[in-house]
């Protein structure tokens, strides 16, 4: 039941820059804190550029702790490693924040008695938040369908200091919810997947199959038959989601 705000999000490394997954779980993460902060931040302008400035600020430091502890590891970085590394990771950004909402339902969501749930999210790059109602498809973001999808997504570098130009970049938006809702955030590759499956029904239950921890294995094999099928690039995968049951 919940009663405090809530925030999420899935970060995708770009695989071409070095330490791109370290530099996703450091994203992710700050973008979760600071829209626990600021809610504002998911609405774009000064707040969502100063966490982009507070995120990028964290990434000298952990690179100083990782090169140390590779030292001591007996694994100093390469040379090669050190050019890669100068020239920044990127990853994919998509940050969503849940809070209860209260004031009274909209005509579109239920009657004025119902429960109801405000969320806001931001994205940069092709990771996606997709709403459900109904176990139905009722809204896709950033990308709406499959063609949209291309080589080259908007990426958040380690090293961009222009945060001007990434809050530019990155796209809001925000909805409500009602009990029976659902919110999935997926990256690229399991959200092109969703987007072009030619039955939305089937491919909401085989997602919706697998939701506990004792689900892992499974998963796993699914997404294995997926790409031994060609269904789904082979590319790594995150999904969260978020069931809104009532409160």
């Amino acid at each position: 039941m919940l009663q405090e705000p809530l925030t999420a999000g899935v970060c995708d490394g770009a695989t071409e820059s070095a330490l791109a997954k370290d530099w996703a779980r450091l994203l992710s993460r700050t973008a979760a804190e600071h829209a626990m902060e600021r809610p504002d931040l998911l609405a774009g302008g000064t707040a969502f550029e100063e966490f982009a400035s507070s995120a990028v600020a964290q990434w000298d430091p952990w690179l100083v702790e990782y090169t140390q502890a590779r030292i001591a590891e007996g694994r100093p970085l390469k040379w090669y490693e050190h050019t890669k590394l100068a020239e920044g990771a990127y990853a994919t950004l998509l940050t969503v924040r849940v809070d209860p909402d209260p004031g009274p339902g909209t005509s579109a969501l239920a009657d004025a008695s119902e429960p109801a749930w405000r969320w806001r999210a931001a994205a940069l790059g092709d990771s996606c938040l997709f709403h459900l109602r109904d176990d139905r498809l009722v809204q896709a973001f950033p990308v709406g369908a499959a063609e949209e999808f291309g080589t080259v997504p908007d990426l958040f570098g380690s090293r961009n200091h222009d945060v001007a130009l990434l809050a530019c970049r990155t796209r809001f938006i925000e909805g409500r919810c009602r009990p029976g809702d659902r919110l999935l955030l997926m990256t690229d590759a399991l959200a092109a997947w969703f987007l072009s499956a030619p039955d939305p029904d089937i491919a909401v239950r085989q997602l919706l199959e697998f939701s506990g921890p004792d689900d892992l294995s499974g998963f796993v094999d699914w997404l294995n038959g997926l790409r031994g099928s060609q269904q789904l690039r082979n590319d790594d995968v995150a999904v969260v989601r978020i069931d809104f049951e009532g409160r």
